[in-house]
């Protein structure tokens, strides 16, 4: 893994708001997948130990994904996403929201607003999470979010790096 890679995590309270810039030493079309691809997200989309588990993905506008975080003693936590704009390879927007185990969203959730970006190799993620209420920002930062997806992400890292190493 590379040390030198941006990454900038940002809250602001005022506007309800998280930004998150990350690059990857990976090609876009790889991170693309990553963030696209259930098979791929499932192996990197949950901080250590837990694990990210996807019960049904659809990859369209309109279409959604619902998934648990499940520890390593089989406790499951629920979210949703569905998927609100799609411009391949570039950007997509999401509703993020926790839910039920019948997928029944818990709001307010947030609205995620994810660019791609490549230059000479390195990709760059731009992520930007609008929260519907304060209380709902307030709350994902009280329980370690920021952490939580840092190390997430640094999973993401670990498995391009695994990645790059096949034949």
């Amino acid at each position: 893994m590379r040390n030198d890679l941006l990454f900038d995590f940002t809250v602001d309270k005022e506007s309800k708001t998280v930004f998150i810039n990350r690059e990857f030493n990976a090609p876009i079309d790889l991170v693309w997948d990553a963030f696209t691809k259930k098979e791929i997200l499932d192996q990197w989309w949950a901080p250590k130990p837990w694990a990210s588990v996807t019960k049904a993905m659809n990859f369209e506008v309109g279409g959604r994904r619902f998934y648990a975080m499940v520890s390593p003693e089989g406790e499951e936590h629920y979210s949703i996403q569905k998927y609100t704009a799609i411009n391949p390879k570039t950007n997509f927007k999401m509703l993020n929201a926790f839910a039920d185990p019948q997928e029944n969203p818990q709001l307010p959730g947030s609205n995620w607003d994810l660019n791609f970006s490549e230059e000479e190799g390195i990709t760059k993620l731009s992520v930007t999470i609008y929260n519907d209420s304060l209380e709902r920002m307030e709350k994902m930062i009280e329980m370690g979010f920021k952490e939580g997806f840092s190390m997430t992400l640094n999973s993401l890292d670990d498995l391009f790096e695994q990645l790059s190493k096949q034949p």
